[in-house]
């Protein structure tokens, strides 16, 4: 028995997942509970949970696969806020629905092609370049809306036939609209392609030791531009589910800081597509619990602080933490080719 090397791995993984296993364990506990007491209310809140959490797992997946490389998306709040709106702009004008949704992603690669341009090519600080499309998508958006466009429908629930039926789990996972149940097919994918394929490889390279594989023959600046490129669609996924999922509508500024919290929920999940859709269901269970507690009335105190639960919690995320992460060693860095 190699018990002193199965006690390490233990440790390792108590280090890297222990507080998100405690606080997962935590909310099962508390979720069976309140079945027991109230199935349909607790139902209710693990469908909004799975359903708050698609926008900030989009988002994530698109700042780590731009980490992975090395460039550092702040961007991805205006990528899901320009996409939410373009995404509302084609329904209203053709009454598409899918027509609408791919705009949203085409947009939101489009910004993340303008980031990689500015960080990749022009070489600048890609904190500012973040910042400048954060900026831009306020600014178009709340210069082109006109209040009074209405959408065409939205994007319903499709139940998978008997699956769906099944209790607890069967409305919260088989039961949903089709951007939600891509993103959870999309969560599995981008571990699968990060992890088991060459590209993810030369991916993680890239963003750990840019100068040897460039030695090795891989184009650094082709995998920077794919990866946040890819990484601008997911975004633009995330902002085309705002607007014509969740809430079938646009509003200025209806992001809401989701993609600063993707970011948090990025680091939060080590830089990885499973870690991420975990600390997402985490939020997502934050927000839907703030919301059923405003509904609720079980509290009777002002509704101000319980909005503050899923911002609170990205704080202590945030303060606990990133200390304790390691980005990718050449994360924001640019690469000089020698030669």
């Amino acid at each position: 028995m190699n018990t002193p090397a199965s006690f390490a791995n233990w440790k390792i993984f108590w280090k890297r997942w222990g507080v998100l296993t405690v606080i997962s364990v935590i909310t099962l506990a508390l979720i069976a509970y309140y079945y027991s007491k109230t199935p349909q209310i607790t139902e209710a809140v693990l469908a909004s949970t799975l359903r708050q959490s698609v926008p900030l797992v989009l988002g994530a997946l698109c700042g780590l696969l731009g980490e992975r490389a090395a460039v550092i998306n702040i961007g991805i709040e205006g990528q899901m806020l320009l996409a939410a709106f373009l995404a509302f702009l084609v329904n209203v004008y053709t009454g598409n629905l899918l027509l609408g949704v791919l705009a949203g992603i085409a947009v939101g690669a489009l910004l993340g092609l303008l980031l990689a341009f500015m960080s990749v090519t022009l070489k600048i600080d890609q904190i500012i370049g973040g910042t400048v499309i954060n900026i831009l998508a306020i600014g178009l958006t709340g210069y082109f809306y006109k209040v009074g466009l209405s959408a065409h429908g939205k994007l319903n629930p499709i139940p998978l036939g008997p699956l769906a039926k099944i209790p607890l789990i069967g409305p919260v996972f088989f039961n949903n609209p089709p951007i939600t149940y891509a993103t959870i097919l999309l969560v599995f994918l981008v571990h699968y392609v990060l992890f088991y394929t060459p590209w993810g490889l030369r991916t993680r390279a890239v963003g750990e030791h840019p100068r040897a594989a460039d030695t090795l023959g891989i184009n650094v600046y082709l995998v920077r531009y794919v990866n946040v490129v890819v990484g601008g669609a997911l975004a633009g996924l995330a902002g085309a589910y705002l607007s014509l999922e969740a809430v079938g509508s646009f509003e200025r500024l209806m992001t809401n800081g989701r993609g600063f919290v993707a970011l948090a929920v990025m680091i939060f999940g080590k830089w990885t597509p499973l870690g991420a859709w975990g600390a997402a269901l985490l939020f997502g269970f934050a927000t839907a619990m703030q919301t059923q507690l405003q509904f609720g009335g079980q509290l009777h105190i002002p509704h101000q602080f319980i909005g503050m639960l899923p911002y609170l919690l990205t704080i202590i995320v945030l303060a606990g933490f990133v200390g304790r992460a390691r980005p990718p060693a050449a994360d924001g860095i640019p690469y000089e080719k020698e030669g």
